[in-house]
């Protein structure tokens, strides 16, 4: 049997299982929560809690949401704060389908535009099944350090009361919001294997990717019990890092990731001898604004509520994108002699990755250098490092989603303050410059180690690369049988 053929019977097996297995678990769920009716006064005072985002008043977190006769005993989600959650969540799709698909299809050749596109959909339907089954129990239930239980896999227990996320979002919108980080994450590695790798084999690295980095990863960072939640779990975590909103989990794992597969893939053909140059700019920056919007939902989402901290986050965001959107074009305007589009989407996406685990934690003003950091480093990073080094990251996703993420990672200690988010008050008093380096190193380590692992087995097995002919006549023919723009591809070869 052909290695896709069992790749697919072997899903749709495991989606029937699952299914049956769900199905057997809600018919037999135990609904025994404790039932508690409130008073008049405990009433007003989880009103007043929710117009200040504050916590619920005792015990209503755990009241039966199934006890319902008079509505005055479930404990609900506040309309606001869920309603900005829903927004994030759609924003953050919005990111991955179009945003991130326009933005690499662009940069690709134009026979190559459709497998980007492929692959963005792919891994979406992929990690939705996958967070579905187990992926959102190990990352958000209490188990280890290091990992969560299978307390909440295919759903159990995720519906619209609140707990697991905060106490004013429904446990099922805040499961999709973090669903949403999930799929963009490996959408974000195969910038740097575009064009060259076997359809198939993206998907077989993506389903063992989740469960080797980003599940332990995401679980270590923002999990209950985990082994980096500096906020969440500052009594007992070894690593006090603090990260709002992805930077290590979503931009450090994935840019490092993509520069250890790109290696292992090996570079395309004609690398350094031919013109790679993007097939039309305005894909790209179409998909960068795009990027841009979604990106709110990504950051102020993170706040988990329609407060303060959601409000600075979305002004820090637009401060260093915007920033390092001017400063990357101007380099090139220095050191090139012109300011190009790719110059200007490039600097926005930079900006938006340095900022992202920061973004509720520093000021507006530190968000300005923050910004032009981003626009600098990065800059170098792709224009000069890449070449030195020679290595073929065909979008650059080490360059700015893994540098990136790494700067943002060690600036946010230096800028992070109490007066805009109190509740930084415990681990501003640690060094917290020397925790964020051991949580970039341990970063770094899984992400790298666990890559080299799962490409080397792919690569034996399966394989990497597509043929050279495939190559040459471009993935969108030969690994999808159809064309991106019909008969008019020629003009851009």
């Amino acid at each position: 049997m052909k290695p896709y053929k069992l790749f697919i019977y072997s899903c749709v097996a495991c989606v029937f299982a699952l299914t049956v297995n769900s199905l057997a678990a809600d018919t037999t769920a135990s609904q025994s929560a404790t039932q508690k009716v409130l008073t008049l006064e405990e009433r007003v005072q989880d009103l007043e809690a929710y117009v200040n985002n504050t916590p619920r008043v005792k015990d209503n977190a755990s009241i039966s949401p199934q006890a319902r006769p008079d509505k005055t005993n479930v404990a609900s989600a506040g309309p606001g704060h869920n309603a900005w959650l829903m927004t994030s969540t759609l924003l953050v799709l919005f990111m991955t389908l179009p945003g991130l698909a326009l933005f690499y299809g662009g940069l690709v050749r134009a026979k190559n535009v459709l497998s980007v596109v492929a692959q963005c959909f792919a891994i979406t339907g992929i990690v939705t099944l996958l967070w579905w089954a187990i992926g959102y129990s190990l990352v958000f239930s209490e188990n280890t350090p290091f990992i969560g239980s299978t307390a909440l896999s295919l759903f159990r227990g995720v519906d619209s009361s609140v707990g697991q996320g905060g106490p004013w979002i429904s446990n099922n919108v805040f499961a999709l919001f973090q669903m949403m980080f999930a799929i963009i994450t490996p959408a974000l590695i195969v910038g740097a294997i575009a064009e060259r790798m076997k359809f198939s084999s993206v998907l077989a690295f993506v389903v063992f990717w989740m469960f080797a980095v980003y599940f332990p990863l995401a679980h270590m960072v923002w999990g209950p019990g985990g082994f980096m939640n500096g906020l969440g779990n500052f009594d007992k975590a070894a690593i006090h890092a603090i990260d709002f909103a992805g930077g290590t989990v979503v931009h450090m794992s994935s840019g490092w990731s993509a520069l250890i597969l790109c290696l292992i893939v090996g570079k395309r053909a004609g690398f350094g001898t031919k013109s790679f140059a993007p097939h039309s700019m305005v894909l790209t920056a179409v998909g960068t604004g795009m990027l841009w919007v979604g990106w709110y939902g990504f950051n102020a989402g993170s706040a988990l509520a329609a407060d303060g901290i959601a409000a600075n986050a979305f002004v820090t965001t637009t401060f260093a994108a915007a920033v390092a959107a001017l400063v990357w074009p101007a380099l090139e305007w220095m050191t090139k002699g012109h300011p190009t589009v790719l110059g200007f989407c490039s600097g926005a996406i930079a900006g938006l990755v340095v900022i992202t685990p920061a973004a509720g934690f520093v000021s507006a003003n530190s968000a300005v250098t923050m910004g032009l950091l981003a626009g600098v480093i990065p800059f170098f990073t792709v224009m000069y490092m890449k070449r030195w080094l020679g290595y073929d990251d065909s979008l650059d996703t080490f360059g700015i989603h893994g540098v990136g993420g790494t700067l943002g990672a060690l600036l946010t200690p230096l800028f992070a303050s109490q007066e805009v988010n109190p509740a930084l008050a415990n681990v501003l008093q640690l060094s917290l410059f020397a925790e964020h380096l051991k949580a970039i190193g341990l970063t770094i380590l899984l992400s790298v180690v666990a890559t080299a692992i799962i490409a080397f087995a792919i690569k034996y097995t399966l394989g990497l690369k597509v043929k050279a002919a495939h190559e040459s006549l471009g993935l969108d023919i030969s690994e999808h049988g159809e064309e991106g723009y019909g008969g008019f591809q020629t003009f851009v070869e």
